[in-house]
């Protein structure tokens, strides 16, 4: 049978860093008096670790859909991804072929200063072979990752060179980047794409702006697209560079949390730029307040599609063994007191399904399909424009999905992981050629095509995955399947800001903010509504 947890500890399981008089109730007692009576006396053996942590998810899960229950193995990774480090040896890495490929050291870690390369392949680490022996990504992930100023040694295999090289790297910091590109897409205009908003967001904002400030950019675009949000703080800070005096940016309130305000501090910097925001439907919880705080104030235009709708503040809260609750403790609202955060009082499912409902529906193609009533509106602080609350952040400029290039036989290369695997290889194969061949990426960029033996190598690859060629979905869909091969082998040779200099030449939002951008008139009476 399995072992047998007390009451009092499963109260303390559930209660978390509250006091023990807090959460001693007759409803806490019916929990663990429930779960006492299985392990004592249910016919079969009950994993009771596994019921209690059911038991929490489903409390959870009935009070909003965003309060989560994280078990402890994943605590650390949630932790590393919103403090924007974790401690490595820091590689971008791949399996190939059953073997371990770098893909690229990160710029400042261990590796690349001891010198690893690009396409070194590692086979031993800590004198273990884990080449050919079917090592798993996660069992990288725990040989290689370690506590800072501890030691590994690895052992690597690289193209032309006979013998195995051995590298002893001490392990540090190593930064998780949420800034995936920063250039100029055209000569007065700067680009900022984010993953995430972390703790380092607004210093790599801040390091970026200064990289392009030599190229005295006049416009700027903040690309969230597919940011699901993190540090709320993160957000308000990046704001600040667009305001020049104290403004409110956002305020959360709830009823154990009384009203907190967040306030810009005068800085910006960048106040005089045109602004634009892209969203999209994966644009969520900080990068709603930041888009919500720059609408609201009329200080750019928000251009893509309606945002998440994720307004809810959670606290963390770890419990004894390790793993943690995140519990929401208050709802954020916009500078002119909107709520962004979508309805759930029907439950998670329903919640889930209204969401999903978006890609099944017409409001991907069409903005006149999103229907807010009159109770939801709102003005915004300076030009009085008609802004709504109660389900995310509708843009002042739509820009549907684009549907002309896409075929089923794209997107099942692309589930199937077809293009990944095909361009590891390829890159793996041909680095140092593209490198001697080109020189630098603009040569690449304005010169690189893939020969016919090679695209038919790519479409080999993909019948050898199962997927059936089709020469007219194919034909429908080659300019987008040739430009992404050719932005997949930039990211794999160079980084991801090559990738996406790449992927944006035919992006319709890009398109579209460089036209609202370039044309004053236009920009302006958008914002003032005219």
């Amino acid at each position: 049978m399995a072992k047998k947890i007390s009451i009092a500890v499963l109260v303390a399981l559930l209660g978390g860093s509250f006091s023990f008089s807090q959460i001693i109730t007759e409803e806490t007692f019916k929990i663990g008096r429930t779960l006492s009576l299985i392990d004592g006396y249910y016919v079969d053996s009950a994993d009771i670790k596994s019921l209690t942590e059911e038991v929490i998810v489903s409390l959870l899960r009935n009070l909003d859909p965003h309060s989560t229950y994280i078990p402890a193995d994943e605590v650390d990774g949630i932790n590393e991804s919103l403090s924007g480090n974790f401690d490595g040896i820091g590689i971008q890495f791949n399996l190939l072929h059953d073997s371990i490929v770098v893909i690229e050291p990160i710029s400042g870690g261990p590796s690349e200063k001891i010198g690893i390369k690009a396409g070194d392949r590692i086979v031993y680490i800590d004198g273990e072979n884990v080449a050919g022996v079917g090592i798993s990504t996660e069992g990288v992930r725990k040989r290689l990752m370690g506590l800072k100023g501890t030691k590994v040694t690895v052992g690597v295999s690289r193209n032309k060179v006979n013998e195995i090289i051995y590298f002893v790297i001490v392990r540090d910091k190593i930064p998780l980047e949420s800034l995936d590109a920063a250039y100029m897409i055209d000569k007065e205009t700067a680009y900022f794409r984010f993953n995430k908003f972390a703790a380092t967001t607004e210093q790599e904002f801040k390091d970026a702006i200064s990289r392009l400030r030599k190229s005295n950019p006049k416009n700027i675009i903040i690309d969230l697209r597919g940011n699901g949000g993190g540090v709320m703080s993160a957000a308000t800070d990046m704001a600040n560079h667009f305001f020049d005096d104290k403004r409110l940016i956002v305020y959360m309130e709830g009823r154990k949390t009384p009203r907190q305000d967040f306030v810009s501090n005068g800085g910006g910097d960048l106040s005089g730029s045109r602004l634009v925001v892209l969203v999209d439907e994966s644009s969520a919880s900080a990068s709603e307040i930041f888009s919500g705080a720059i609408q609201d104030w009329d200080r750019g235009v928000i251009i893509g599609r309606r945002t998440f709708g994720k307004g809810l503040v959670q606290g963390q809260f770890y419990l004894t063994d390790g793993s943690m609750i995140r519990l929401t403790l208050a709802r954020y609202y916009t500078p002119t007191g909107r709520l962004i955060q979508s309805p759930y009082d029907e439950g998670y499912d329903a919640y889930l399904k209204n969401y999903y409902s978006r890609f099944t529906d017409t409001e991907l193609l069409s903005p006149s399909t999103v229907d807010f009533p009159d109770s939801l509106r709102y003005s915004t602080l300076v030009n009085g424009r008609d802004v709504f609350g109660g389900g995310g952040i509708l843009p002042d400029i739509f820009v549907a999905v684009d549907t002309s290039h896409y075929s089923n036989y794209y997107g099942t290369l692309s589930r199937m992981g077809v293009f990944n695997s095909f361009v590891l290889e390829y890159a793996d194969k041909n680095r140092e050629n593209i490198l001697v061949r080109y020189g630098d990426f603009d040569e690449f960029k304005g010169k690189f095509e893939f020969t016919e033996d090679e695209i038919k190598q790519f479409i080999a690859q993909g019948e050898n995955a199962g997927v059936k060629y089709d020469e007219r979905q194919y034909r429908k869909s080659e300019k987008e399947i040739l430009l992404v091969l050719k932005a997949l082998v930039a990211n794999s040779i160079w980084r991801s800001n090559e990738y996406y200099m790449i992927v944006n030449e035919n992006d319709p939002a890009i398109d579209a903010a460089l036209r609202i951008l370039s044309d004053k008139d236009g920009y302006n009476s958008i914002l003032k509504n005219r």
